[in-house]
């Protein structure tokens, strides 16, 4: 188990367990001692040291393996703060999962979050670039992702699959009545897939205008944070405004050879391909947020050589085409900087 030391989650998805034990019966305060709080750059912050400490401590006081899944089922928006209440009044599920992938940081800043699809199925995945917090860290986070998900839509709805990095429990029940499916450990990455066609139900509280203040709080927050993310993006970043974002040039950064940055990229749960394809998503946003620049010349800062193939890949991205996020989701944010 390994992690940074500048690794938080936010103070509100910590009390997540300090609620959880108070229903059980357990005076949380006692046996965790209360949360140690920083309050900086505009949010209220916990190590996430002591987030996976009191996990550890909890379960064992409750004799529960599992107590990760326990602890989500009993998730609301309050325990996600701001992002909670934003996605909770978004129209759809693909906007609300959109919004999740964005701000997650706000919530959870160890692994980022990365959203792909893959052929009917939308995955969201987790790396270990910036560590492995352990498996109740990971099982609390992806579990309280799902009943969020099936607070928001109102159903029980079954995930299509579930990968976990860490090593298999001695008891997997708990795992496949929980998710509904099939749960799969000691992967290179965390995962959760869920189909395609989720994205399009209706959420049961949708209000555009209050969506649209939080989404401006909520950037506002984000654009406040330390930037996390892999040493790779930057640098990839740099070799696309240079105009030669390949393997090659990224090794001749780290003065290795192209085999050994593959090596390299592959023991961080990473391809170069998918290091590539989420820089061009990060710099889109960027581009798209300049209104000066027309879609076109979006496409071609990115390196595509039409319009249609740039609209194809940050669909997929983000679940709407490039108009709609500028027209909706820009708001007045300044643009994404990369120092």
């Amino acid at each position: 188990m390994t992690t940074s030391a500048d690794n938080y989650v936010a103070a509100a998805y910590v009390r997540l367990l300090y609620d959880y034990l108070e229903s059980q019966g357990v005076e949380a305060e006692t046996l965790l001692g209360a949360p140690t709080v920083l309050a900086e750059d505009g949010l209220e912050k916990v190590p996430l040291a002591f987030w996976r400490h009191s996990l550890e401590i909890a379960s064992q006081h409750l004799d529960e393996p599992a107590l990760g899944l326990a602890v989500a089922r009993t998730i609301t928006a309050r325990h996600f703060d701001v992002l909670g209440y934003v996605v909770s009044h978004c129209g759809t599920l693909g906007e609300a999962l959109a919004r999740l992938e964005r701000y997650h940081r706000l919530v959870y800043d160890v692994n980022p979050a990365r959203v792909a699809t893959v052929g009917d199925s939308l995955e969201v995945r987790w790396g270990v670039e910036r560590g492995r917090p352990g498996a109740l860290v990971d099982e609390t986070g992806v579990a309280a992702v799902v009943q969020f998900i099936r607070n928001l839509v109102g159903r029980d709805l079954p995930v299509e699959a579930v990968h976990f990095v860490n090593p298999e429990p001695a008891d997997l029940a708990p795992y496949r009545a929980f998710f509904g499916a099939e749960v799969r450990f000691d992967c290179a990455r965390t995962v959760l897939r869920i189909p395609l066609t989720y994205l399009a139900l209706p959420l049961g509280a949708p209000d555009p205008g209050l969506v649209d203040i939080l989404d401006r709080q909520a950037q506002s927050l984000l654009e406040r944070q330390p930037r996390a993310g892999s040493p790779y993006d930057a640098h990839l970043v740099r070799l696309m405004r240079e105009g030669r974002p390949t393997l090659e040039a990224l090794a001749e950064r780290y003065h290795v050879s192209a085999r050994t940055m593959q090596r390299r990229l592959a023991e961080q749960g990473e391809t170069f391909q998918a290091v590539l394809q989420r820089v061009r998503y990060q710099l889109a946003r960027e581009y798209l947020a300049d209104g000066r620049l027309e879609l076109t010349e979006v496409a071609a800062l990115l390196g595509y050589s039409e319009h249609s193939a740039f609209t194809r890949a940050f669909r997929q991205w983000a679940g709407v085409g490039p108009k709609r996020w500028r027209r909706e989701w820009v708001a007045t944010s300044n643009p994404i900087s990369w120092e």
